[in-house]
């Protein structure tokens, strides 16, 4: 190989690895805040049980069941509210083809401008620019 072969080489490896660094610093802030997330479900989850505890023996102790019954149905909708909005925050990851395209034309950040985005797909077929969208948006990194 000549030397120019080589150099273009090693300045694709190098902005590989940039782009590799930027996604590692992406997926950690993800990580931390779906542990947030878990940490805050774990805490109303924990209320709402010690709510619920509570609300059984007062009513218990008071010998009504229409305001539990009501309670136990506004809880559990809270409870599913909550199971959503946690499924919603789940991890998303870029194949490795999306991945290298932003990599190789040194795009950053966790949300990508559009002018830029269009301008990198340029040289892609329309198909191929839908595809890398869709998954660009699947990742929660375009709107």
């Amino acid at each position: 190989m000549n030397e120019e072969m080589v150099q273009q080489m090693m300045a694709a490896a190098e902005r590989l690895a940039a782009a590799t660094e930027t996604l590692d610093r992406v997926l950690g802030k993800l990580d931390a805040q779906q542990e947030m997330l878990n940490a805050k479900v774990d805490r109303i989850v924990a209320a709402v049980e010690e709510s619920v505890t509570q609300t059984t023996e007062r009513h218990q102790a008071e010998g009504t069941g229409t305001d539990l019954q009501q309670r136990v149905v506004q809880l559990e909708k809270s409870n599913a509210d909550l199971k959503a909005q946690a499924s919603r925050m789940s991890r998303k990851t870029l194949s490795p083809v999306v991945s290298a395209l932003i990599g190789k034309n040194e795009i950053e950040g966790e949300r990508l401008d559009p002018a830029v985005l269009n301008k990198t797909l340029a040289a892609l077929s329309v198909e191929q620019r839908i595809a890398v969208k869709a998954e660009l948006a699947r990742a929660g990194m375009i709107e």
